[in-house]
């Protein structure tokens, strides 16, 4: 066998063995992003802000409502002798006629602020799935790069052994053998540094997807999901990515809130009805006969009217908050500008990281290759005194740090096809295919934007 394919089998051993032996019951890492959509923390309590941010829209409608109150007074009176018991019960109702176009445009920008919750939503969706894929990748090139530090420590061990087999029967040295412990004490604190950075990684992985990892698959980029090129992925990244579409939204709320601040200057009519039984009982002396007695009286009364109020002069409050929202309305419109750049400048990174991770997968698989052979070549040098144990170590260090290059790439090379999805707004559950059952906003907006009354949630609290 020559050197070359000696190289090639090492590096594709080498490879091999880091991943380990995977069983029926591996993790795939669309798997592992099934999990974290479904039991992320931050993610669920994304959810449940939107849901909270649902019910400011039934709270707006509550304006086109009437209101209804129960009234009851009592009161007992003692005068010179007289004794008088009252007693009234009443229903009142108040309704709204006009408000100067506030409730309409409050229920507007409720709305306004829902759609914008919603698409937040989305952005830490995607977020959510970025982070756990990049998690899965970590724990994978973690373990893999321990893995190929650990085989650095075993084949220094017999370096280790043949200097000093080769110091005794005298065709070595003493500074061949401290050379060889030298870099075996060191790939035994790289070893034990790799282990450290894959219990972190786990701890990541754990955090974001909810259960500690265990054999792991290996992943491919989607390279088929990805756009064609970085011109066609600016496009798609400003027509739906969730931040920019967010940040539209908040500028449709924020104009809302201007016309409902106006609103305040404008002639406020209100209708009232009410309905009410009264009682009153008298003990005293009768004015008539002189006598004690006691005197009853029932009766019932309704009323019905209206009230209208023009504002003349409101201290300056209301002018403040007109202007005061214009000023919010001009910050949200700003806020879009900002939104856009970082998407852009989202995308151009991921780009970039993508066709990096590309080339250097390749350059660092033709480098295990090369070192690889020069490992060899070296080794057999140094059998027949034409090299010393120090270039082997060197030639040792240069493949090892090849191939831990390589699981890096590689590792990079996943991440930033992810990273392109999340930058253009496409990496989520459906487009990946991920085996759960939709999280749907709308169902609960749906089920308590016209709701009248009711304290229970709609999933029964």
């Amino acid at each position: 066998m020559s050197f070359v394919r000696k190289g090639i089998f090492a590096a594709v051993f080498l490879s091999a063995t880091a991943l380990s032996t995977f069983s029926s019951s591996a993790e795939s890492i669309l798997g592992a992003l099934a999990k974290a959509y479904q039991n992320n923390s931050t993610l669920n309590s994304g959810r449940a802000g939107v849901r909270v941010t649902d019910e400011s829209v039934a709270i707006a409608k509550s304006g086109y409502r009437p209101v209804v109150n129960g009234i009851g007074n009592f009161s007992y009176t003692s005068t010179a002798g007289t004794r008088i018991t009252a007693a009234s019960f009443a229903v009142q109702l108040n309704q709204t006629l006009f408000d100067g176009f506030q409730t309409y445009h409050n229920v507007q920008g409720a709305k306004s602020q829902v759609y914008a919750a919603t698409e937040n939503l989305r952005n830490t969706e995607m977020n959510t799935l970025f982070s756990a894929a990049q998690a899965y990748m970590n724990v994978i090139s973690n373990r893999q790069i321990a893995k190929l530090t650990e085989e650095n420590l075993k084949f220094l061990d017999e370096q280790v052994r043949a200097s000093r087999s080769r110091l005794e029967v005298g065709e070595g040295t003493r500074t061949d053998v401290a050379q060889s412990e030298s870099a075996r004490s060191g790939a035994i604190a790289q070893l034990a540094a790799a282990r450290a950075q894959v219990a972190s990684a786990e701890a990541i992985y754990r955090q974001i997807i909810g259960e500690q990892p265990g054999n792991l698959n290996a992943a491919s980029p989607l390279a088929k999901m990805l756009p064609k090129s970085l011109d066609q992925a600016y496009a798609m990244a400003a027509a739906r990515h969730p931040a920019i579409l967010a940040s539209q939204h908040l500028v449709d709320a924020a104009g809302f809130g201007v016309k409902s601040a106006e609103g305040q200057l404008l002639p406020q009519l209100s209708g009232s009805a009410s309905v009410s039984r009264n009682y009153q009982e008298s003990h005293g002396i009768s004015q008539v006969t002189g006598l004690p007695g006691v005197s009853t009286e029932t009766y019932n009364t309704a009323q019905i009217g209206a009230t209208l109020t023009v504002p003349i002069y409101e201290g300056g409050r209301v002018s403040a908050q007109v202007r005061q929202n214009k000023e919010s309305l001009g910050q949200a419109r700003i806020q879009v500008d900002v939104a856009r750049d970082q998407v852009r400048s989202a995308v151009a990174s991921a780009w970039a990281a993508y066709n990096s991770a590309q080339e250097g997968v390749v350059a660092n698989r033709t480098a295990i290759s090369a070192a690889q052979l020069a490992l060899n070549g070296v080794i057999e040098e140094r059998n027949v005194g034409q090299r010393t144990t120090l270039d082997v170590l060197t030639s040792q260090s240069d493949v090892i740090t090849a191939q831990i290059n390589l699981a890096n790439s590689e590792n990079q090379l996943v991440v930033a096809s992810y990273g392109i999805l999340q930058a253009t707004g496409q990496l989520y559950a459906t487009r990946l295919g991920l085996q759960v059952v939709e999280y749907r906003p709308e169902e609960h907006y749906n089920a308590v934007k016209d709701k009248w009354y009711g304290l229970r949630t709609p999933d029964g609290r």
